[in-house]
């Protein structure tokens, strides 16, 4: 198990289950959702969340075994085998599906598409900078997952959409963060980064431009849902903990480990005090 949680950085699915929940919760406007869904969601959550971590892992196993940095993750590193990683995935996918299943047939078949996403977003850094855009839409599937599993259809999809668009924003705009400690590494192996291809100061500068988007859309997702002063002061705060990150970028374990997380539940708690007080 030590080896299993090393491997797919369980601690990690503090950025995407917060915006999850949100998703149930901008469904659940109208009542409170059942404990038995919300388990079923964080299965769910957890058993996708392994699956495209654990696919990430094999497809760059060769580039972590070059890369200083990441020499001594369990795959190059061989404290784990390339049998025991494909052991992983088929336990997180049969974890993912099963749930799928449990919430609703709807929500089983729409299972598959983003196991399509995390299946090649891993491929893009070998063809285009857009890469970071590509993690971002893998997360940003989350709020939609979190609402169809409370309202199975697609209707009113305005809300999580917006929610959405602001995951895909903000996780792109932390992932270049993130990226420049590969900055000379990448350049090295001619893989596709913001910060390879345009610089450390222009990609953290591209980084602030995208989070205020991420926020301008945020705003927007307020005052089309949430809609609560007793709300505001927590969406306030989700900014400042998105200017913070950006101040703080230099600190890459700060800005990428510990205020992403901390603004994941900023964004919760505004979606729970906006649909519930």
């Amino acid at each position: 198990m030590k080896k299993f949680f090393s491997f797919v950085k369980i601690e990690h699915t503090l950025f995407s289950l917060p915006l999850i929940y949100s998703g149930v919760l901008l469904a659940s406007k109208d009542s409170v959702p059942s404990p038995g869904l919300l388990i079923l969601v964080l299965t769910a959550a957890t058993g996708a969340r392994t699956v495209a971590f654990a696919l990430n892992r094999i497809i760059d196993k060769r580039v972590d075994g070059r890369n200083p940095r990441t020499a001594n993750r369990d795959l190059p590193s061989g404290r784990m085998t390339l049998w025991e990683a494909w052991w992983v995935i088929v336990s997180g996918l049969a974890l993912y599906l099963g749930s799928a299943y449990l919430i609703s047939d709807f929500c089983f078949y729409m299972s598959p598409i983003p196991l399509a996403v995390f299946l090649v977003y891993p491929t893009m850094k070998r063809y285009t900078p857009l890469a970071h855009f590509g993690v971002g839409l893998g997360l940003s599937m989350g709020p939609l997952g979190g609402w169809f599993a409370v309202s199975p259809s697609f209707e009113n999809l305005v809300p999580p959409i917006l929610l959405s668009v602001f995951t895909l924003f903000w996780v792109a705009g932390f992932d270049i963060i993130y990226s420049t400690l590969d900055e000379e590494f990448d350049k090295k192996e001619s893989l596709y980064s913001f910060p390879s291809r345009f610089g450390r100061e222009r990609a953290l500068l591209y980084s602030g431009y995208l989070h205020v988007v991420a926020f301008s859309i945020l705003v927007a997702l307020f005052f089309y849902s949430v809609m609560s002063l007793l709300a505001l002061p927590l969406l306030l705060l989700t900014g400042y903990f998105l200017y913070l990150e950006q101040k703080k970028a230099e600190d890459v374990e700060l800005a990428f480990f510990k205020i992403n997380a901390v603004a994941g539940f900023s964004v919760f708690a505004m979606v729970l005090v906006g649909v519930y007080v």
